[in-house]
């Protein structure tokens, strides 16, 4: 079995790099956060004391952090991975970021014999948890099929959709679709709310029809409950919407809704709801229509 580096262990990290533990992987992690490291430890990884420590040690190496400065720094800044790595070696990054940068990363690595795929996630802390995340891949076919056992630990659907840079496409077209329903569904539940009807019915009567998806399961009853916790933060949808917007406009494509829902969430964050999971865009319409659903 290979030996595995795990570099940032927060709210989808940690969870993920656990899975690896459980399935019997020998993982050296490392994060900012001393803490977490010591979590890990307790739970059978060896910790590093910097990105190219982990480097050094294993065959291939799994990112997980913020955004593409941040993987830039763990591979490529002071004591980064790529220091460490060896030819042979491979890096999967499964952090959100711009394609583009995901292929001038692969091209770097590539300069020293290191293969490269992006291989974002969707589903949340409790697909991370539970091991049912979704994993959209870009790289070789060759690459792709060697860590698909790898990858398939952590996950419950593993797709390679293309060469490098499809990943994180494929991750910025679900973040699109993610943020446009979970707009529709604030913006139809603040209606229900001033025509005098319980949006928490609304939401029983339509789940089951064409309105009903994946979304709408997890965030209307976070809506409703005002449970607002994050399981994925506003600041990181404004993130991955603005790599949207910055690829698209690369392309010249046109994403007028995409444009739309970050509008709305920088409203949201503006008044400092920036930590909160995304489904607290229910705000914006709150606050537009002076209608809170649980008035």
């Amino acid at each position: 079995m290979m030996k595995v580096g795990f570099i940032g262990l927060g709210i989808m990290g940690k969870p993920m790099c656990a899975n690896l533990l459980k399935k019997g992987y020998d993982v050296v992690c490392y994060t900012l956060n001393p803490e977490k490291v010591k979590e890990m430890e307790a739970q059978g990884a060896k910790g590093a004391a910097s990105a190219k420590e982990v480097g050094e040690q294993v065959d291939v190496l799994i990112t997980m952090v913020p955004n593409s400065p941040q993987v830039e720094d763990v591979l490529f800044g002071e004591n980064g991975a790529a220091e460490g790595l060896k030819s042979g070696a491979t890096v999967i990054d499964m952090s959100s970021i711009n394609p583009v940068e995901s292929q001038r990363f692969a091209d770097l690595l590539a300069k020293q014999g290191v293969e490269f795929m992006d291989a974002p996630v969707s589903g949340g802390e409790p697909g991370a948890i539970a091991g049912t995340i979704s994993v959209m891949v870009g790289g070789k076919q060759e690459v792709f099929d060697k860590h698909y056992d790898l990858l398939k630990a952590m996950a419950g659907s593993v797709v390679r959709v293309g060469d490098v840079g499809a990943g994180n496409v494929t991750k910025l077209s679900n973040q699109i679709i993610v943020a446009v329903n979970i707009a529709a569904v604030s913006e139809a539940f603040v209606l229900a709310k001033k025509a005098n009807v319980d949006p928490n019915l609304v939401f029983a009567a339509i789940k089951g029809g064409l309105a009903g998806s994946n979304v709408m399961n997890a965030k209307a009853p976070m809506m409703l409950e005002r449970n607002f916790d994050p399981g994925f933060r506003i600041d990181l949808h404004i993130k991955d919407l603005q790599n949207a917007l910055d690829a698209a406009h690369s392309l010249h494509s046109s994403v007028p809704l995409c444009a739309q829902a970050m509008e709305m969430m920088q409203a949201v964050k503006n008044d400092g709801f920036g930590s909160c999971d995304h489904s607290k865009l229910l705000h914006f319409y709150e606050k537009m229509n002076n209608t809170a659903l649980d008035d």
